[in-house]
């Protein structure tokens, strides 16, 4: 066979996974408004075509940010970097920007221009709305040599503020990056969070056969997908940094379906990121995690019995650990769903890892994971709104975490209130995951592919559901299109109404349920 020939085989794959806690945008619209029973056509997109049309896009965008900033009336120190850039059917242009000010990084002063096909400026999503204007960009308190300069804009007045990564290892052996922000003129810590964004921990085996795209190399071929932006998998051989190897076979048949076999971990990996792309491509026309048809790359044997797994934007990657045993690799269809879609959240919103945006960002990795599982179609893993259903991380048999009444893991919010916020991401998301829930499938029991499912609303009400594959485009093209990095629940049940708007019309049955279900979990 020819050398760098894109092949596919049947690869033995019977998965030992585990999960701990699991740990851009939905391109679909319309020019037209459409009835109830409609499916809308995914947009045109230069962030979701080919590279060189979205970067010829935001190359436009930049080359216009200064009349830009004039048009939104922004200081003379204030400058806009184009970002991302997303054409509607209809037109309309939605254009994401950061923004500095006297040369300075504005942490949380991102925003997007919505523009009509006639070039007029329809609206702006801002992350704050505060005036952005420091007296002073010198620092009083004492400076490290590697922080950085920025103003936070996060929350209240914006301010001079020194941004610093303090690097180490987390309790589980998780590494550890964490951003702290602190305020340059009182010492204040403005704000702290992990960057490095994990999921779960527990024992399954989930994928049976699959197909994998491999790339002929020599005399053998190697876990390179070239049909989806040369997404590559490496076995890291227990360590910690670094990629590794890349996971090479002779006959292209790869793995044995168990963790005895170091290749079984890679294949899960390797299925599971090209299932997540293909669902992106397919849902969303949207070409590859950042949008530029570009991949990122998975590590499987990561560490000595680490039990969880982790994204990281710094090495655009997916890293799974092999669970206690060293057998039970945590590399299961619905995490690496979950753990690319960190990685698209980081190339859309870019939600704050704290606080109730941070609890946005782990339910956009779970729906978005969860969607992924439905849209496999894997008869040994069917789709659920349970998350690690086959893991067992509690020893009885019960899931992870679940999206129809959140608080049954013990800890999870199925309801907004004032201290959700408070609660660890992977609790607050909860409010998110049972919105998404309602929207797709309404409120009360059923059951679907085999699970049982009782929803509860906070005030009682009875929610009528749209179905999952338009929940998730009105989703996607809330995060891409109208969150912003600071964007708390208030804020995104005015993101996902606009976006139903787009989609559907300001009179649809979608929007009507949209509202219905954010009621139904308390956020009004």
């Amino acid at each position: 066979m020819t050398p760098h020939m894109n092949t596919r085989r049947a690869a033995a794959l019977a998965a030992v996974a585990a999960m701990v806690v699991v740990g851009m945008q939905t391109g679909a619209a319309n020019a037209h408004p459409n009835t109830p029973g409609d499916t809308p056509s995914a947009s045109t997109s230069p962030a979701s075509g080919s590279a060189s049309a979205r970067t010829a896009a935001i190359k436009s965008a930049q080359s216009d940010a200064s009349s830009t900033a004039s048009a939104l009336k922004l200081g003379a120190k204030e400058k806009l970097v184009a970002r991302d850039v997303i054409k509607d059917a209809d037109g309309t242009v939605h254009t994401r920007y950061e923004r500095t000010y006297a040369g300075l990084p504005v942490l949380g002063g991102d925003l997007v221009t919505h523009t009509a096909a006639n070039g007029k400026l329809k609206s702006v999503t801002k992350a704050t709305t505060a005036r952005i204007s420091v007296p002073s960009t010198t620092p009083k308190i004492k400076t490290a040599a590697s922080a950085r300069k920025v103003i936070w804009a996060g929350d209240g007045t914006p301010v001079l503020a020194l941004e610093s990564v303090r690097t180490g290892v987390q309790k589980d052996g998780t590494p550890s990056r964490k951003r702290v922000i602190t305020d340059a003129t009182t010492g204040k810590v403005l704000q702290s969070y992990e960057e490095i964004e994990t999921a779960g921990a527990g024992n399954s085996q989930y994928s049976g056969k699959v197909d994998l795209t491999t790339t002929a190399s020599g005399s053998g071929f190697e876990l390179t997908d070239g049909d989806r932006g040369g997404h590559k998998t490496y076995d890291l051989g227990q360590g910690e940094s670094g990629t590794g190897d890349l996971v090479t076979d002779d006959d292209d048949t790869w793995g044995d379906g168990t963790g005895n076999d170091r290749q079984t971990a890679a294949v899960d990996a390797h299925y599971g990121a090209a299932q997540t792309w293909d669902f992106y491509k397919s849902a969303f026309g949207r070409n590859g995690i950042a949008g530029d048809g570009k991949a990122a790359y998975s590590r499987v044997h990561y560490g000595d019995a680490y039990v969880n797994a982790f994204w990281d934007d710094s090495c655009f990657c997916m890293t799974y650990g092999d669970g206690a045993d060293n057998k039970s690799a945590l590399t299961a269809l619905d995490v690496a769903g979950h753990e690319m879609s960190h990685g698209l959240t980081s190339s859309t919103a870019n939600l704050n890892y704290s606080g109730e945006s941070g609890g946005l960002n782990e339910a956009t990795s779970d729906i978005l994971g969860t969607s992924v599982e439905f849209f496999a179609g894997n008869a040994t893993d069917v789709g659920d709104y349970l998350i690690g259903e086959q893991i067992d991380i509690n020893g009885d048999g019960s899931p992870l975490r679940y999206m129809d009444q959140p608080s049954k893991d013990g800890g999870s919010a199925d309801y907004w209130d004032s201290g959700v916020g408070d609660l660890d991401v992977h609790y607050s998301s909860g409010v998110a995951n049972h919105f998404f829930y309602l929207l797709s499938e309404g409120s009360g029991a059923k059951t679907i592919n085999g699970v049982d499912y009782d929803s509860p609303t906070a005030d009682g009400s009875t929610v009528t559901g749209i179905g999952r594959d338009k929940a998730v485009q009105i989703w996607y093209k809330a995060l891409s299109e109208y969150m912003t990095s600071t964007t708390d629940y208030a804020d995104a049940r005015t993101a996902t109404a606009k976006a139903a708007t787009d989609l559907y019309g300001a009179d649809s049955a979608e929007l009507k349920a949209v509202d219905a279900a954010w009621s139904g979990v308390n956020v009004k």
